[in-house]
């Protein structure tokens, strides 16, 4: 304490602020470096999770770079990013510019939209299976029946599958992209739409000049979001496909799923160690690609 006095100000501030920083530093060092560390380890050691570690260097790369489930999930991972996040990203876009101009039940309808975000993965992954089971259980089913149209293998064909699976995702995030997408929206000062009407400029050219460059923070936030989720979806995938754990011919399993079926189904933590060291460099080089490729100065 009497060392404590004989600080000025600025270094009691300077105490202070190391004390509050402490315990959210100490939270990541445990939580968050110190498994990431052991995983990397772990991925050159063949452990079963029960008895001793092994150490054999590089042959669960090898493995995994010979396995040709492998390849089919890496491809899996990269659909679901690239197909789903251009899709969520330009859907959330029109819904939140019209409904940013919309007065009327304003905040309900945003509420609606933010809704399924808030919901349970799990219990939305089960309903949307709910919707894709066969006549009489299916409601999709059932309403192309009523229409002469026949049913539609959505879970368990090789085709449909995967955009069967994706649809619900996207689905389940748009409330929260439609909140960013209208919160950058409001951030817009009116002064470059009243000078633009004054102009008498169209619409495409005030949303393509004004509106979506003026939006790029906004849009390098929910590309950067909306693909770590993509590249991490397991929820849905797990749920949806309990029968048959990634889909006929691991037409929809990603690489989440193999590796949790690898080492708690398999008790192969090395070689579950490896994929998510994997994952975890897909992860990193797709988010630094989208920074540099979106960065404001381009």
């Amino acid at each position: 304490m009497q060392l404590y006095s004989r600080l000025s100000i600025r270094q009691k501030q300077i105490v202070w602020a190391w004390a509050f920083l402490a315990i959210p530093v100490l939270f990541y060092v445990v939580i968050r470096f110190y498994p990431t560390g052991n995983a990397f380890l772990i991925s050159f050691q063949e452990w079963n999770l029960l008895g001793d570690r092994t150490w054999i260097g590089w042959e669960n790369y090898v493995t995994l770079w010979n396995d040709p489930v492998f390849w089919k999930v890496f491809v899996n991972t990269f659909e679901y990013l690239l197909i789903g996040t251009p899709v969520s990203l330009v859907v959330s876009f029109v819904i939140a510019y019209h409904l940013d101009k919309l007065r009327f039940m304003h905040g309900f309808l945003r509420m609606l939209y933010f809704l399924p975000f808030m919901t349970s993965a799990v219990a939305m992954a089960w309903v949307w299976r709910w919707f894709y089971q066969p006549v009489p259980i299916g409601l999709f089913n059932n309403l192309l029946a009523s229409v002469g149209i026949p049913q539609i293998e959505f879970l368990n064909s090789t085709t449909n599958a995967l955009p069967s699976v994706l649809a619900p995702a996207i689905w389940a995030g748009l409330g929260f992209q439609v909140i960013i997408f209208m919160a950058g929206l409001r951030a817009i000062p009116q002064s470059y739409y009243e000078a633009a009407k004054i102009d008498g400029v169209g619409w495409w050219t005030v949303l393509t000049q004004i509106t979506i460059p003026l939006l790029r923070p906004t849009i390098i936030f929910i590309v950067v979001f909306s693909s770590i989720g993509f590249l991490r979806i397991f929820d849905h995938v797990f749920n949806m496909t309990t029968n048959n754990p990634g889909g006929p011919l691991n037409t929809t399993k990603p690489l989440v799923l193999m590796i949790y079926d690898t080492a708690f189904n398999g008790f192969n933590m090395g070689y579950s160690a490896a994929q998510t060291v994997v994952l975890f460099l897909i992860l990193l080089v797709v988010s630094l690609m989208q920074l540099w490729l979106l960065r404001s100065d381009r």
